[in-house]
């Protein structure tokens, strides 16, 4: 080899060299691009080792969300990366795909026979509750003036929902009316509702799966009750199910549980196709029960990259990956599949469930049954336990557990619970590991007591 061709080797390799090549003698720069291009592998092998900073996906229980995929799914998502949602004529099969997701949910959700369904993909379960909040308020809004009623007072009425509804709230103009918490329970009770809505509530809100706790409020009980509130009031008042996460397992395991479109008092529905409907980060979904319950001025005709499309939602551009890996998702699990994989889990937690109370400090709140993959517990006695579940979640954090730790909301504020979710991918083995080192955390805590405040400033939630 000539000497220049040794030399420019050396060069190239020392370019190449992730630990001597130039930008990593550098502190990577955070504030100025910089002024020149570095090669593509260093770059990553640097920033791939700066994320090994992040927590554990795998060991992070307090997230809804997806966090395995299998190769499918990766390799459809690679394939989708020049994929817009958005542009329906440049990308027309992805659109129909998008159709047939929501026609497969609208039937899943037992929508009236002979309709199509009626929705949309979103980037999540918060975008997809807006847009359910949205037509809530516009058909109320329509209504009351077609009556010749003021309308500038809507209000909606919920339990302990997740903060996508007080932002909706916030943002349109609605009062929010969250109902506290009886003492013992853990969502909405019935009964609440009729010191709560008046001729101004455009809906009430029913969660398939509290963010808190886990189970189910019980939305056909919910429905009743406004049946009830209607005959004597004749304030006719929707229902929308906020199923972010149950509606991808009240189908599959608890399929009785009467709270979809079975109900004609349920206008809409909205789930996460990025939580246990297992699709991967960046798609949520809401359908509505038939069709003239989506106010048509909602929707948008846009002339975009040449072709004329309908559009509803709170985002333009965005990746079609997650929906056609959704899409992927159904075909191959099927309802068997997602049978399977949703009864796995929910074993898994009955199985943490029994471990936790014969642990012997704490008391479930939720013991994984009739409700979501999941546990939730608090210590049965707080004063006398020698620390609190705030000190657990930094303990167990040593481990790389990712365990939340929070209160209820009003007025069981004073009742602070840990949360463990568990997900595809989350296995039984996983979780005894969880189990023999929540157990030697909390025989270190006993034997080490700490200062219990008065009150705790922390907060470990995490939707």
């Amino acid at each position: 080899m000539a000497l220049h061709e040794t030399k420019d080797a050396r060069a190239r390799d020392a370019d190449t060299d992730v630990f001597t090549s130039a930008l990593s003698g550098q502190i990577l720069p955070k504030y100025r691009m910089p002024e020149d291009h570095s090669p593509s592998e260093v770059v990553y092998s640097l920033l791939h080792n700066e994320l090994l900073l992040d927590g554990n996906a795998a060991q992070n229980l307090a997230t809804f969300c997806t966090t395995w995929s299998d190769d499918g799914v990766h390799r459809l998502m690679n394939e989708c990366l020049d994929k817009n949602m958005i542009d329906k004529d440049e990308y027309p099969q992805t659109a129909e795909i998008e159709a047939r997701c929501v026609n497969i949910l609208a039937d899943l959700w037992n929508a009236p026979k002979g309709t199509s369904g009626t929705g949309c993909s979103t980037t999540g379960s918060s975008e997809a509750a807006m847009l359910g909040g949205l037509a809530l308020k516009w058909r109320w809004r329509a209504r009351r003036r077609a009556e010749g009623k003021p309308a500038d007072r809507p209000n909606l009425v919920c339990g302990p929902v997740q903060i996508c509804w007080e932002k909706f709230a916030r943002y349109f103009d609605v009062e929010l009316r969250q109902v506290p918490l009886e003492p013992g329970a853990t969502g909405l009770v019935p009964h609440q509702l009729a010191a709560h809505v008046d001729e101004n509530t455009i809906g009430v809100v029913a969660i398939l799966g509290v963010t808190y706790t886990c189970d189910y409020e019980p939305v056909a009980e919910i429905a009743a009750e406004l049946d009830r509130i209607q005959e004597e009031h004749g304030w006719d008042i929707p229902v929308h199910v906020d199923a972010a996460s149950g509606g991808f397992v009240a189908p599959f395991l608890h399929p009785d549980v009467v709270w979809d479109f079975r109900l004609p008092r349920v206008a809409s529905v909205n789930t996460s196709g990025h939580k246990y409907g297992l699709a991967p980060l960046g798609v949520g979904w809401i359908v509505w029960r038939t069709a003239e319950l989506l106010p048509a001025d909602l929707v948008f005709d846009v002339d975009y990259l040449g072709g004329d499309m309908p559009t509803f939602a709170l985002n333009f551009s965005r990746p079609g990956g997650e929906v056609i890996a959704q899409y992927y998702l159904f075909l191959r699990l099927g309802r068997g599949g997602y049978r399977r994989v949703q009864q796995a889990c929910a074993d898994t937690a009955q199985y943490l469930a029994g471990e936790i109370a014969g642990m012997g400090p704490f008391t479930l709140l939720y013991d994984g049954q009739g409700g979501l993959p999941a546990v939730s517990y608090t210590l049965a006695d707080p004063a006398g336990a020698g620390f609190t579940l705030y000190d657990l979640s930094d303990r167990l954090r040593m481990r790389g557990w990712q365990v939340p730790t929070y209160p209820l909301p009003a007025d069981r504020q004073d009742t602070v619970m840990q949360r463990v979710l568990i997900r595809h991918g989350v296995t039984r083995d996983q979780i005894a590991l969880l189990v023999s080192d929540l157990r030697a955390a909390v025989e270190h805590l006993a034997a080490h007591p700490q200062p219990v405040p008065a009150t705790e400033p922390r907060s470990g939630f995490h939707h």
